[in-house]
């Protein structure tokens, strides 16, 4: 009887997913046995705490470079990197998140965060803890988009991606006041994700048809076999990319994007405007540099067109914009088109940019959700664009701030959006994609006029009777607030020490 030989195991490698999802399980026992007074301190201390330690863990196991468990797991330099990113993103959004402690006006609201108009809500609701299974889900979450940058076989990327969405389908129905809305946008998250998850997946079993194997060496290794069927490896890639271009937001699979932001609580789409898109761009990387570097010239010109789509979508809808959260969705679809640019380019430059727009945008767009959350009234966030007329006047602060994070969106120098959008023009000029830089270009320019649309707005109209006061951040808003800002601004004055991080993290193992 011939032994069991188990995969070789590195534990070192697999510590920061290994302490999220341990401690999202101990958060889910805090959830049932702690009196609920006393759940929201331990929960959030416990999200924070282990959100660090593997942040930790990742800069400490920054030199490794290993395929572990069998081939399922590579952890290299894009790998290390995106964790990385990705647990500094969710350390922010965990702030925005732990701030908000009763429900009002379809988002967590800060008891330290006391407007004028809400103060009679507040009373209403009381001062008990919110929905404090929130954060175990949100680490589950996060562990699962871990594993997701690292997977390096198509099933442990399908395992991975269902860990980090089905949370998010859960946290996308927690606004309890806008309960129809942020239901109805769970409920469609929900099923369209299941869509992609089933596309993702019948792609994983073409390509075993194909390859004899799901890991992504085996696949590039078949891709130089001219004897194969061409026929399941193209329908496997096709299935397969809807899958990661479902969950990246690009066209014709962004459907979800703008009533899902709408409705789900503010924090939660801070985290799915950030976190999620790094993990699914990231493992769009690894699947397209590593198992199908053999047919660039085959699939370039298909995904150039979809990013083609995607800016131009994002663009032009966002111009027609009525409502805050849904402008920035769509900002959001424009910024997957300008990042699928920069995959396109199909070189080390292109990676390495790719990863710095990721970082840029991801402190961009949690300072942008963290103020929206902050406009509000006696029903709660005031999200339509004219509600926020004369709002400079109210509150110059905070408007300032609003205006510098969309003109870095703009791609407006000094700021990190110029700097991430040069980056990967310039890699796809190098890669010969010069097609998807002018239209990136021409989209930028349209894009700008809704950003600056609501910086005139705020102001040069004068403050109505339906302007609403800005709330007065807590500690935990403020500080996720000082990073995002900070961040935007260091990232377009001094970009040198990140985009040198990136060249240096820019190579995968196989």
């Amino acid at each position: 009887m011939q032994d069991l030989k188990l995969p070789d195991i590195d534990y070192g490698a697999l510590a920061p997913m290994l302490i999220l999802l341990g401690a999202a399980c101990l958060g889910v026992l805090f959830e049932a046995l702690l009196p609920k007074a006393r759940r929201h301190g331990f929960q959030l201390g416990l999200a924070l705490l282990a959100t660090v330690a593997a942040l930790v863990t990742v800069i400490i196991e920054r030199n490794t470079r290993i395929v572990t468990i069998g081939g399922a797991v590579a952890i290299d330099g894009p790998t290390l990197f995106l964790q990385g990113s990705i647990l500094m993103l969710g350390l922010v959004s965990l702030l925005l998140i732990g701030e908000r402690t009763v429900e009002a006006g379809g988002a967590f609201v800060s008891q330290a965060a006391v407007t004028v108009g809400s103060q009679k809500d507040l009373r209403q609701a009381g001062s008990q803890p919110g929905a404090t299974e929130v954060y175990p889900l949100t680490i589950f979450s996060l562990g699962g988009m871990l594993l997701f940058v690292s997977a390096n076989d198509l099933l442990t990327m399908f395992v991975a991606l269902e860990v980090l969405s089905l949370p998010l389908y859960l946290l996308c129905a927690l606004a309890r006041r806008r309960r129809l809305l942020s239901q109805e946008a769970a409920l469609k998250y929900f099923l369209l994700g299941s869509y992609a998850s089933a596309f993702f997946l019948f792609g994983v079993a073409l390509l075993y048809g194909y390859s004899g194997g799901v890991d992504l060496a085996a696949i590039h290794n078949a891709v130089a076999d001219p004897n194969r069927s061409e026929v399941l490896l193209y329908a496997g890639l096709a299935l397969v990319a809807i899958g990661l271009l479902f969950k990246s937001a690009a066209a014709p699979f962004h459907v979800w994007t703008p009533d899902v932001y709408q409705g789900a609580p503010t924090p939660i789409t801070a985290l799915m405007a950030a976190c999620t898109k790094v993990a699914a761009f990231g493992a769009l990387l690894r699947v397209l540099y590593v198992a199908f570097e053999g047919v660039r010239w085959d699939f370039q010109p298909v995904l150039g067109v979809i990013a083609i789509l995607t800016m131009l979508i994002g663009a032009v809808l966002a111009v027609t914009q009525t409502d805050m959260k849904r402008l920035l969705a769509y900002s959001s679809i424009a910024n997957a088109g300008y990042l699928l640019v920069g995959v396109l380019a199909l070189n080390k430059e292109g990676l390495a940019s790719t990863m710095f727009y990721l970082v840029a945008y991801g402190f961009s767009v949690l300072a942008a959700f963290g103020i929206v959350s902050l406009v509000r009234d006696a029903e709660g966030e005031a999200t339509h664009l004219s509600r926020w007329a004369g709002l400079g006047r109210k509150s110059p602060l905070l408007a300032g701030v609003f205006s510098f994070i969309l003109l870095a969106f703009a791609g407006i120098p000094l700021t990190s959006g110029f700097t991430s959008k040069f980056a990967v023009f310039g890699a796809a000029i190098d890669g010969g994609q010069t097609w998807l830089v002018i239209v990136g270009v021409i989209t930028s320019m349209v894009l700008a006029f809704p950003y600056l649309r609501v910086i005139v707005m705020m102001w040069l109209q004068e403050p109505g009777e339906s302007t609403p006061t800005v709330s007065i951040p807590g500690f935990l808003t403020s500080a996720a607030l000082a990073i995002g800002v900070i961040a935007t601004f260091a990232l377009g004055v001094i970009p040198a020490p990140l985009l040198d991080l990136t060249n240096d993290a820019a190579q995968f193992v196989r």
